[in-house]
């Protein structure tokens, strides 16, 4: 599929239809989830791998991976009207996701490929803890997540204690759209970057 099929195809799946300042609910851009999407796809062959989208909000990078062929894929996201959204949008797009509701750290399954957009901390900090411990749980073979760039140095730690390898770290366009009531500008440019990690070497 062509990058540009994928982000005209990613940009019909919809925000979080009440989004939460508290979880941080912001819509992963479909330009940056097809960039990482690609990654994972240029690194690892996204095609019949075990893929898990952990916070996955409404879908956009457990069903661009099931869009690339990834299979099984797996989603989770505590706030159940997103994960309503997400499986209308899966089941209107033709993308494979077994979409559940509940907390990261509940979800079972040890699966080769993790995709994530954690909460960034902006609210709560540290708010993204939970995801990359739950992610390093459960990636027997690569992270794909998008972070803050202020966070750089935390993920880089959280690799070298796990034994993991970072293949890759890059910064990636990210507008931030007026969202919540405390958000004064229409868009917002933030610092995020796009991290490969590759899990292996701690298997």
């Amino acid at each position: 599929m062509r990058r540009s099929e994928l982000v005209r195809l990613l940009e019909r799946v919809p925000p979080f239809p009440h989004p939460r300042a508290d979880l941080e609910q912001v819509v992963t851009p479909a330009e940056a989830a097809a960039t990482l999407l690609a990654t994972a796809d240029r690194l690892d062959g996204l095609a019949g791998r075990a893929v898990a989208d952990l916070g996955c909000g409404t879908g956009r990078l457990a069903i661009g991976a099931a869009l690339l062929g990834a299979d099984p894929v797996v989603a989770i996201d505590v706030d159940r009207s997103a994960v309503s959204v997400a499986r209308a949008s899966a089941r209107s797009l033709g993308a494979r996701v077994a979409f559940r509701s509940g907390d990261v750290s509940a979800a079972p399954e040890r699966v080769e490929i993790v995709l994530m957009n954690p909460p960034f901390g902006a609210q709560t900090r540290h708010a993204d803890r939970p995801f990359w411990d739950a992610a390093y749980a459960r990636a027997t073979r690569s992270i794909y997540a998008f972070a803050l760039g202020a966070s750089r140095s935390f993920i880089a730690r959280g690799a070298v204690a796990r034994a993991a390898q970072v293949v890759g770290v890059e910064p990636v366009p990210w507008a931030l759209p007026r969202t919540f009531a405390h958000h004064a500008r229409s868009r917002v440019p933030l610092d995020v970057d796009l991290w490969a990690i590759r899990t292996e070497g701690d298997r």
